[in-house]
Order: C-alpha cells, then sequence, then structure tokens
C-alpha cells in the first residue's frame, strides 16, 4: 500500500493497531476523530501521523471531511472505518433515544461515510475500504439486540456496497469479529474464540496486503460456529448471551 492513510475514528484501539502496522508503507496517516482536549498530538508510536477533527454522528460534513483530507494530503488510498458505539441495552430497552444513538452512529453514519468514500474513490478506479461489522449482526441475539440489529443492518449495506463496487478497482473488506476485548468492552466476560484488537488488525492487514473474500471473520472459528446458527432453534436461541 502507498498513499494515504484515514483513520476514522482515529483513537480507537482497532484504528490504532491497524495504523502502526500500515504506516510505513503510507505516505501519510490521518488520524480523523472526535476533538479531545486532552490529547495533545498523535500517539508517540505514530509522530508523523496527521489528527483530524471527525464527528461521525455529523453526516452532513462527512463529504468536507474526506474533501479536506484529499486537499491537503493527497487522495486517500486506504481507509479504515474504525468508529462505533457499543451502547446500553438495557437502558434502550425502554429508551427510544438510545435506539436511535446506537443505530445513528453504528449504521446511519457509517453508511454515509461507505457512500462519500466508495463515490470519491470510484471517480479514480482505485482505494481500498474497511468496513467493520460483526457476529453480532449475523443472527442478532436477545442479549443485544439493538446493538446487533446496527450491525446487520451496516452488513447488509456494506455486501451490497462490496458488490456494487465489483469491477471498479475498489476493494471493500468487511471485517467482521466477535467479541473483542478492549476499551468498549471493559468488564464484560470474553466470549467463546474472542480476540484482541491487535488480532483483528493482523487479520485486516493480512487482507489489505494479499487479498481474498469480501468478508473476513475474526477469528476464522467463527465463520464455521455460525454456519449453523440459522438452525438453532429460536427458544434456544433466545437465551445465548451478548
Amino acid at each position: 500500500m502507498t498513499g494515504v492513510l484515514a483513520v476514522f475514528g482515529g483513537r480507537s484501539e482497532i484504528g490504532l493497531a491497524i495504523a502502526r502496522r500500515l504506516a510505513p508503507e503510507a505516505s501519510v496517516v490521518v488520524l480523523a476523530s472526535r476533538p479531545d482536549p486532552d490529547a495533545a498530538g498523535p500517539p508517540s508510536d505514530l509522530p508523523g501521523a496527521v489528527v483530524v477533527d471527525f464527528d461521525a454522528d455529523d453526516v452532513g460534513n462527512h463529504r468536507a471531511v474526506v474533501g479536506a483530507i484529499e486537499e491537503r494530503h493527497g487522495p486517500i488510498d486506504t481507509a479504515v472505518l474504525a468508529f462505533g458505539i457499543l451502547g446500553d441495552q438495557t437502558r434502550a430497552e425502554r429508551d427510544e433515544a438510545e435506539v436511535a444513538r446506537v443505530l445513528h452512529t453504528d449504521l446511519v453514519a457509517q453508511a454515509s461515510l461507505l457512500t462519500v468514500l466508495a463515490d470519491v474513490m470510484r471517480g479514480r478506479g482505485r482505494g481500498s475500504i474497511v468496513a467493520f461489522s460483526s457476529v453480532a449482526g449475523v443472527r442478532v441475539r436477545r442479549a443485544n439486540y439493538v446493538y446487533g440489529s446496527a450491525k446487520a443492518g451496516l452488513d447488509g449495506f456494506a455486501s451490497g456496497l462490496a458488490d456494487a463496487l465489483h469491477g471498479s478497482g475498489i476493494d471493500l473488506v468487511i471485517a467482521r469479529p466477535g467479541f473483542v476485548v478492549g476499551r468498549m468492552t471493559r468488564g464484560m466476560a470474553p466470549a467463546v474464540f474472542s480476540s484482541t484488537p491487535d488480532q483483528v488488525a493482523d487479520a485486516v492487514v493480512a487482507r489489505l496486503r494479499g487479498g481474498g473474500p469480501v468478508v473476513v471473520w475474526i477469528p476464522w472459528q467463527l465463520r464455521v460456529m455460525f454456519a449453523v446458527a440459522p438452525f438453532v432453534p429460536r427458544a434456544i436461541w433466545r437465551r445465548m448471551p451478548r
């Protein structure tokens, strides 16, 4: 990979882990994230990175942010959409505003930015985009159905977009990890076949460098596990944990 690497959600653990691995191959690393008064600049292990203000929920500004990055640093070669929220499932079951918040960040904002990036890259016939789905969206579980439904929607949108981009020169990768042990899941019991941000980053970078299928299961064993998920009776499935 050469050119500009842009990580949207530039303070996320997975996004930074990917940036560290791809930085030696990039002309510039752009970390796009919400302004943080406590962050003086890029992480010490990414000293040359450029930090850009980016509010994922402000979908009306997505095209302007992408345009500003390209105007200052050149065409985005690889874009990683690493932002998202887990939300509060218990609160969401009683508060429609919490439902809307999760769906907006994890589905609407993702679909908006994916559309902008695909449109911009389509014009020059090259580029790579990484979208983060989740096994939570493969078959939504009662225990986290708000987050899971957002990921199900994103997974469907990204899958359709990948097909629409086939033959365009743009590589859209859909990462589909299971439970990731990190800041977002702190205090929660890890699920079977959990992974770390570094393991997720390793799998994504390997796919970007080596090519392969659109969907990357992380770890790969989850593909086998979720192949049987549609056949599990609902009475059993509704008792499945997060």
